[in-house]
């Protein structure tokens, strides 16, 4: 059975994941990126440095964000949102970068991480200060809709 996702069940998914894709176009051809990302009911916020999607987005601040959960390929949701990318300053980067904080970074600390994924060399990903990224902005939802499949 296919259909559409009402609001609650999209507000749902989005707070849930913690992983989307971002795609973002210049004037010749489009990108798209996986980004973990923190949405407090209104807005998707981000951080990341500077790079091609910086460089499309502030180019062209039109963007598309899809989020998707999967049990299997007949078992699905999916939400995707049209909306503008803004870069963050002043007090709006604290808010953005404490709720980013408060979602993301418990799933990133050292008590969390697999012991497998200690290897030698690797030091600097357990260095707080490697997972603050310099530009923090949020994707202002203008269109959002959402669809799911289930068997």
């Amino acid at each position: 059975m296919k259909g559409e996702l009402n609001k609650e069940q999209i507000n749902n998914l989005l707070s849930s994941q913690m992983i989307g894709r971002i795609a973002c176009c210049d004037l010749h051809k489009p990108y798209i990126v996986p980004i973990a990302y923190a949405f407090d009911g209104n807005d998707i916020y981000c951080q990341t440095t500077e790079g091609k999607k910086v460089q499309y987005m502030r180019q062209n601040p039109n963007i598309c964000f899809q989020v998707d959960f999967s049990h299997h390929f007949s078992h699905w949701q999916s939400v995707v949102v049209y909306g503008k990318f803004e870069e963050l300053t002043g007090k709006a980067i604290d808010k953005a970068r404490e709720l980013l904080t408060n979602k993301i970074m418990p799933l990133m600390t050292d008590s969390k991480i697999h012991p497998h994924e200690h290897w030698e060399g690797h030091d600097d990903f357990l260095d707080n200060s490697q997972r603050i990224k310099p530009i923090i902005f949020k994707v202002k939802i203008e269109e959002i809709s959402g669809k799911y499949n289930r068997l």
